[in-house]
């Protein structure tokens, strides 16, 4: 069973290999291409709030086989989190709950109401954390099951190291840290006396975690002095920018992510990440009873994964992935209790219901994107501009869609590729005015957001620079996006379809 799950959480993904590049993997890509590290910039040409550990694995996957490789990146992330949730449930309850675990993890990392195509930092660090949760079950037994001391700290550097190797993928990534430090300091405190981890073993399986732990750390932080980026830089690229962006996200605060938070919360109980974790939460008390230290590890988890989920700020339903290492350890915790307790036929019943939302969702996405029309706008609008663009013409895409810029085939001059970049570090377009100004300026510009967007007192200016050198050439579907060319420039049109009628 868990092996049936695995293959189809694998297969549930391959709809989406015939969707075209998603803007957060063009993205990416468009960075690991252009990678040059500087004492002030950790990519060089382009800025992305990402770890270099993602971007390198990004940039070897687009080596071996682009767009395509990725996915299929997506796919092996998406089989081994099934393996390992099931290995920490056989750890938990027994071999049975460990069938069901697996059942539950493939459901719902393979729902479309999360994202079932693109892959990105969230999905490729989830058999970090979900393996790392395992090996600190398996370095933390006691009695019978206690592993031989060499073994478990093996054990326990690999989960140390499985964890913080997560924070690569991407920086919120903490729950298999949280979950780890929590377990061994509740094994230790919590619980009878003569079922407790003894306090010299923590300490020993402790100091082998951080020892793993650190092992990632100190390899970022040699890349960082060996390429010459500034620590700072470092630091702030992949943190420190995390706060400034919330800033600007809370006072621009709008309707639309008031709905995006609206319809997060809905896509989380039709892919059953509610239900499933809504179940330990009400059955929590119970289950601290029987199983202190383990419940009181998952609960911790789960609590930091949603603070992280909701200080991300924009609600985006890739989120929602944080969640899924909490709801397999939640649906483990209930299982165990078998059909013969009200909790574990509820969770059966919870993960049926999971399953069955999964493949509705799956032949829905299929017929309405794959069988119907195509909804790309986008990918066809890159498209069109490469195939009127010349060789060295440029392109700068006004509110940050990577897709159009990768599928064109060129380069932009500006180096913000994401809108909530470009409004955190250019937020009066000082940046994007003077590259417009200047002799490097892109040859055309995708005005994919209006200028006005955000109410950005700086849009008049920036629509008077743009309008001084610049014309419209097209418009995608009537009332869509501008396409802008430069008027030095003499470029075909590009024809841009609204409707091709297939995707792919």
């Amino acid at each position: 069973m868990v092996a049936a799950a695995a293959g189809a959480a694998a297969l549930l993904r391959f709809p989406g290999h015939f969707w075209p590049v998603r803007p957060d993997e063009a993205g990416f890509i468009l960075v690991a291409r252009a990678w040059r590290p500087e004492p002030t910039s950790m990519y060089g040409p382009y800025f992305v709030d990402r770890p270099p550990p993602l971007i390198a694995l990004v940039g070897l996957l687009d080596h071996l086989g682009g767009v395509t490789a990725l996915r299929a990146a997506g796919a092996v992330a998406a089989v081994l989190l099934v393996v390992a949730a099931a290995g920490c449930a056989r750890v938990v309850a027994g071999e049975r709950a460990s069938a069901w675990t697996a059942v539950a993890t493939a459901a719902v990392v393979s729902n479309t109401a999360i994202d079932s195509v693109a892959v990105k930092g969230e999905l490729l660090g989830l058999p970090l954390v979900m393996g790392s949760c395992w090996l600190a079950l398996l370095a933390s037994r006691t009695g019978a099951e206690e592993p031989p001391p060499a073994r478990a700290l093996v054990q326990a550097a690999a989960a140390g190291f499985l964890a913080a190797a997560a924070l690569g993928m991407k920086q919120n990534l903490v729950g298999g840290l949280v979950f780890g430090a929590v377990l061994l300091v509740a094994s230790a405190t919590l619980g009878p006396r003569d079922a407790r981890l003894p306090g010299p073993r923590a300490v020993r399986l402790g100091g082998a975690a951080v020892a793993g732990a650190a092992v990632p750390v100190v390899a970022t932080v040699a890349w960082a002095l060996a390429a010459g980026v500034r620590l700072r830089t470092l630091w702030y690229d992949v943190y420190g920018f995390r706060s400034d962006a919330f800033a600007v996200i809370a006072e621009y605060s709008s309707e639309a992510n008031e709905v995006r938070f609206l319809e997060l919360l809905s896509y989380a109980v039709v892919a059953g990440v509610v239900l499933l974790i809504g179940g330990f939460v009400v059955h929590a008390r119970d289950e601290w009873r029987d199983r202190p230290a383990l419940t009181t590890a998952i609960a911790v988890m789960i609590a930091v994964d949603v603070v992280a989920l909701l200080l991300g700020g924009s609600f985006w339903r890739a989120y929602l992935f944080t969640l899924v290492p909490g709801s397999a350890l939640s649906a483990a915790m209930l299982v165990r209790r078998g059909r013969t307790s009200k909790r574990g036929v509820a969770m059966r019943a919870v993960i049926v219901a999971s399953v069955v939302s999964c493949v509705v969702a799956s032949a829905a996405w299929v017929a309405v994107n794959v069988v119907g029309p195509d909804r790309a706008q986008e990918a066809r609008t890159g498209e069109a501009l490469a195939d009127v663009a010349e060789p060295g013409d440029t392109l700068v895409v006004f509110g940050g869609r990577a897709d159009i810029q990768l599928l064109s085939g060129m380069a932009s001059p500006y180096r913000h590729l994401w809108s909530l970049p470009m409004r955190t570090l250019d937020p009066d377009y000082r940046e994007l005015r003077s590259v417009v100004d200047s002799a490097a300026a892109p040859t055309w510009i995708v005005e994919q957001s209006w200028f006005g967007s955000w109410g950005n007192p700086a849009a008049p200016v920036l629509f008077a620079d743009v309008d001084a050198r610049y014309r419209v050439v097209a418009q995608v579907c009537g009332d869509g996006a501008r396409v802008w060319l430069r008027d030095d420039a003499d470029r075909p049109s590009p024809q841009i379809p609204c409707d091709a009628g297939v995707a792919g």
